[in-house]
């Protein structure tokens, strides 16, 4: 006997858009890895026009303007979107950092980290209650954390800023009206004046591989366009899949990570690496369980 869910096509499809925004998010390092020579700062700026531009013709195929129009006349909702504008802009310029600087293993680690993350913004910021399996869980990864500062000498800095600035990104982005793809587009419009400042001065400076190099700039170009793509089979799936079941499917991106950092990047994984991997592995599992638990419950069909 399956729950009423398992055998709605809508769910089959929601899962369906699921995988494929987190494969597709998963395997954005094998992406990222072919801009050999081309700074992360360049590349993010590049994201940020190239994914305006495509935005603004994707919103007019499906008419999606009003929203967008709501948002822009209205100065006082900007403030949160410009400040989500700017968390996920350091976060995209720091993970194309990680990949170019070969740490695949730590931009993985920060977006497994990222949903612990969530909770203790929820806890210390919305005052939200804390289950105790989310606060084991939550002390599991602070003590991985600790363990590779104490043994290894060092902070994971590129894990933790990458969760911090994505689960930052989701606390402002939860108090925006806007659905995902109405707020992308408003997010790098904001941004869209900064990076055409940018990618004037590199011009000017000579430092631009934009033209110069006619299949880099098509990369350039298309890192726009993957911008949005899976953000849309997000917002697909996100429409028709409850929220425990998309927060299992989330571990699917930085699971491809992991496994792409040590089988096609060969990066070393000591064994306190491994140790603190294990232990946030085991702090999610935990903190997935307490989700599934506190779920709505659904009448069994007979």
């Amino acid at each position: 006997m399956l729950p009423p869910a398992s055998r709605d096509p809508e769910a089959v499809k929601g899962v369906m858009f699921g995988l494929t925004a987190y494969t597709m998010w998963g395997c954005f390092p094998l992406f990222f890895a072919l801009f050999d020579g081309i700074p992360a700062f360049e590349i993010l700026i590049h994201r940020i026009l190239w994914s305006c531009l495509f935005l603004v013709g994707l919103i007019s195929i499906l008419r999606r303007w009003p929203p967008v129009v709501a948002a822009l006349v209205e100065p006082k909702r900007l403030g949160r979107v410009l400040a989500c504008a700017l968390l996920i802009a350091f976060n995209w310029g720091l993970y194309i950092y990680a990949v170019e600087s070969k740490q695949v293993l730590q931009a993985s680690l920060g977006y497994f980290l990222t949903p612990l993350v969530n909770v203790a913004l929820g806890v210390l910021v919305l005052r939200e209650v804390m289950a105790r399996l989310q606060l084991v869980a939550l002390g599991l990864a602070s003590s991985a954390i600790a363990i590779q500062f104490i043994m290894l000498g060092e902070l994971p800095w590129i894990s933790l800023l990458l969760a911090l600035s994505f689960g930052s990104y989701g606390l402002f982005r939860k108090q925006v009206p806007l659905d995902g793809l109405s707020g992308l587009f408003v997010e790098t419009l904001l941004l869209f004046p900064l990076a055409l400042i940018a990618i004037t001065w590199l011009s000017w400076q000579g430092e631009s591989h934009f033209i110069h190099d006619v299949p880099m700039s098509a990369l350039l170009i298309i890192s726009g366009v993957l911008t949005a793509l899976p953000l849309m089979a997000f917002a697909g799936a996100a429409r028709r899949l409850r929220l425990a079941t998309l927060g299992f499917l989330m571990y699917i991106n930085p699971s491809i990570q992991f496994l792409i950092a040590i089988i096609v990047f060969g990066e070393p994984l000591g064994l306190i690496q491994l140790i603190t991997f294990v232990m946030i592995w085991t702090g999610l599992a935990l903190y997935s369980w307490s989700s599934w638990q506190s779920r709505p419950r659904q009448k069994v069909a007979i």
